[in-house]
């Protein structure tokens, strides 16, 4: 079977995390992603973290299914061969500062000349337009600007941050949706194409909720509230006997009973005044204590049994090591298996979200530099002494 996405062609000007990993998504899906990479080195993401023979594991991740062209962006041969490219591709995902695909001779206004159904996502920290265009941004200063890193954390404790860097893949994510939106538009005949104008800042803003119109209102700024839900009673973590950590979200009414019931504190639970959310909010210190207390007097996984029987929404906080035995993940096919070049094999992360008739798959990991070189130029119509020739004058490893 083939991937929804079969038969597009996206074509990679990216490195690091949020355009390559917009681009991932569509090569896991059966589209053709041609990657390019600097000469000299590669994308910086093959040397980050984990290295395992000199290449990153995040790099076999990040550009499983992709090619790999290694060429130099800043000779003439090198940029009339993106230019190729783009007259032969759906779509362009870059991730550039503004205005340095311009300087290269490769902005929207040349590419768009010569692919006018072309659709072109470029991701950057603040956006093609506004004061701070120019501005250097990475995914953290998404994650501070966006409003998120305020509210994660304790209160009166400087914000960490979540763990991963956030900021970039929800960039992805929207570039993502916005690539097959303008690409829905081209196929069916109703326009050509255009520019998907991703900010990292406002791809981390545009999952804060209703933050704008309470502060507009009420004057509101959410703080950092640790675990809790604010404003949403009970919905918490709370420490188990044995050291693990468990978040129950018992704040809607039925739930909130059973939840009460399964503590063994019917008193709670029958009290007219926690019948609604509203009524547990002003009440929400006595409530989280009284959970608090009977969590800690229970281990991590009677917690859950007991819960599970009620049920009340609960998990425990799992770490990586716990996610990979989780026979959950595993049945649902979201731990796999790749093969490294060196033979040796390593588990991966699956695919979302899964499709009943065309699902995504995992068809090779990241390609070495360069690996597509060849193939992909051929294709373009060079031909072996033109390839050469571009070898010679460093437009291409």
């Amino acid at each position: 079977m083939s991937g929804p996405l079969t038969g597009i062609r996206v074509l990679e000007l990216g490195a690091l995390i949020a355009a390559p990993f917009a681009a991932r998504l569509f090569a896991e899906f059966g589209a053709e992603v041609i990657k390019i990479e600097p000469p000299d080195g590669g994308d910086p993401l093959r040397k980050w973290r984990g290295l395992h023979d000199g290449t990153s594991l995040w790099w076999y991740l990040q550009a499983r299914n992709k090619k790999s062209v290694a060429l130099d962006l800043k000779t003439p041969g090198g940029v009339e061969i993106v230019k190729r490219l783009a007259s032969s591709v759906d779509v362009v995902i870059e991730n550039f500062r503004p205005g340095a695909l311009e300087k290269l001779g490769l902005g929207w206004e040349v590419l768009k000349a010569l692919n006018p159904k072309l659709v072109m996502v470029r991701i950057s920290g603040y956006g093609q337009t506004g004061p701070y265009r120019s501005r250097p941004g990475f995914g953290a200063i998404g994650e501070a600007m966006g409003g998120l890193r305020y509210t994660t954390g304790e209160p009166g404790r400087a914000p960490p941050r979540v763990g991963v860097s956030i900021g970039d893949s929800l960039a992805s994510l929207h570039a993502v949706i916005g690539a097959l939106m303008a690409l829905l538009r081209v196929k069916s005949g109703e326009g050509g194409g255009q520019v998907v104008d991703v900010s990292l800042v406002e791809s981390v803003f545009n999952l804060m909720e209703s933050m704008v119109p309470e502060y507009d209102l009420f004057g509101t700024v959410r703080e950092r509230t640790g675990g809790s839900l604010p404003g949403i009673s009970p919905s918490n973590t709370y420490a188990a006997s044995d050291g693990g950590y468990v978040v129950i979200a018992g704040n809607s009414d039925p739930i909130f009973r059973r939840l009460m019931q399964a503590l063994g504190r019917p008193d709670l639970g029958d009290d007219p005044s926690l019948h609604t959310n509203q009524g547990r909010v002003a009440r929400n210190g006595e409530i989280d204590t009284a959970i608090a207390e009977w969590t800690l007097r229970r281990d991590t996984a009677e917690v859950l049994t007991l819960l599970e029987a009620a049920e009340v929404p609960a998990g425990r906080l799992y770490s990586v090591a716990d996610i990979v035995a989780d026979p959950h993940y595993q049945a649902r096919g979201m731990i796999q298996k790749m093969t490294l070049p060196d033979g040796v094999v390593v588990r991966v992360p699956g695919i979302v979200p899964k499709f009943s008739e065309t699902p995504g798959e995992i068809r090779w990991v990241g390609p070495a530099l360069g690996e597509h070189n060849q193939a992909v130029l051929a294709d373009l119509g060079y031909s072996d002494a033109d390839i050469s020739a571009l070898r010679a004058g460093g437009a291409v490893r």
